[in-house]
């Protein structure tokens, strides 16, 4: 398999995983070399480069979720608590989590720079990050770990930023907690596609 059908092939292995188990199927560093990878070679617009990972691991990743937990448990009903702490315990259960953030110091530059556009900076970083997302949880899939893509900013955001003493210009975007898949992700089904979400013209 060459070519975009292996491209194709990955994507289609791309799934959302919610049962995960502490293991890993490959070691730490090449988690680090995957996200390192990702974080160098995803677009940007104009080349910004404005988008940030951190990767947390043992009980580092246990306390993001410990975090998570105890602000919804200020804010969410005590009757949808349990629901809510074992979704919650589910991903602090994996081998570690992704944390993805975009510098706003970058956006802002940017905006200044090229006032023409100032407006569309802010989406086109969201398309970066979303694009790095993909990246790194394609990849970690194709080795054979499972992941989900999770979004408790900005509710988490001030926390995580003084816990792990990050730049206050970096805004949470996503969180993708990751480990060893305990069972396969459910049907996938799909709308149609041509016609209705893919049109062509001027075809010969």
């Amino acid at each position: 398999m060459s070519g975009s059908a292996a491209f194709f092939e990955a994507i289609k292995t791309r799934r959302t995983i919610y049962t995960i188990t502490p293991e890993s199927t490959i070691p730490d560093e090449k988690i680090e070399q995957i996200i390192a990878e990702a974080v160098k070679h995803a677009p940007s617009s104009f080349n910004s480069q404005s988008s940030r990972a951190v990767l947390l691991l043992g009980d580092e990743h246990k306390k993001l979720w410990d975090i998570t937990l105890n602000v919804l448990k200020e804010i969410v009903p005590a009757d949808q608590f349990p629901a809510t702490e074992g979704r919650i315990k589910g991903f602090a259960n994996g081998h570690g989590t992704v944390l993805f953030f975009e510098d706003e110091t970058v956006v802002k530059d940017l905006q200044t720079k090229f006032a023409l556009y100032q407006d569309r900076f802010p989406t086109w970083s969201q398309h970066a990050s979303g694009i790095l997302q993909f990246i790194v949880w394609t990849a970690l899939e194709n080795e054979g770990l499972g992941a989900s893509l999770q979004h408790y900013n900005p509710l988490i955001t001030p926390q995580v930023l003084s816990t792990w003493d990050l730049p206050s210009s970096w805004s949470l975007v996503a969180q993708l907690p990751f480990g060893k898949p305990s069972a396969p992700a459910g049907e996938k089904t799909f709308q149609p596609v041509e016609g209705v979400r893919f049109k062509v013209f001027g075809k010969q």
